[in-house]
């Protein structure tokens, strides 16, 4: 419950979560890759960059390697920050975004939950214009896909 200045009270849900990082990866060739998997709160499949939350007391760069390797099986040689955001008004947790760069491909790892997950390596602009388009539903996914493109000087 939360009290307004004027007395009133309303019921108001916060929820936390743990912090997290979304990595645009982008290779040489102008292609990035992303990651579709079952969400059970939409009941959809969703189109996303590769993603994760930090454990605990994790640097937000440690956990984007870590995501980025599970996910895709990339390792990135360059990372450069685009950012934190807030995923809703209700959510504690910070949402790091990263481009990396100078990629090189090894065995992925995704976990147990990721076992349905599909890899989709296709042109960034491709990506961007799904995310802008709406094609990508994920908030975090169209903010990093978009913030990428500004890094990039695409847009």
């Amino acid at each position: 419950m939360i009290r307004f200045p004027d007395g009133s009270e309303a019921l108001y849900t916060v929820i936390t979560n743990p912090d997290s990082a979304f990595v645009v990866p982008y290779f040489d060739d102008g292609d990035t890759m992303l990651v579709r998997q079952w969400r059970h709160a939409w009941k959809v499949s969703s189109w996303e960059v590769p993603a994760g939350t930090s454990d605990h007391g994790e640097d937000p760069l440690e956990c984007a390697r870590r995501e980025l390797a599970e996910e895709t099986g990339l390792v990135a040689a360059r990372y450069t920050s685009l950012g934190v955001v807030h995923g809703a008004a209700i959510l504690t947790g910070l949402a790091h975004l990263f481009l990396a760069e100078q990629l090189t491909e090894s065995a992925r790892a995704p976990e147990t939950y990721e076992q349905d997950m599909e890899v989709l390596r296709l042109p960034f602009t491709e990506a961007l214009n799904a995310a802008l388009e709406g094609q990508i539903v994920h908030s975090g996914s169209v903010t990093a896909l978009c913030r990428a493109a500004r890094a990039l000087k695409l847009v």
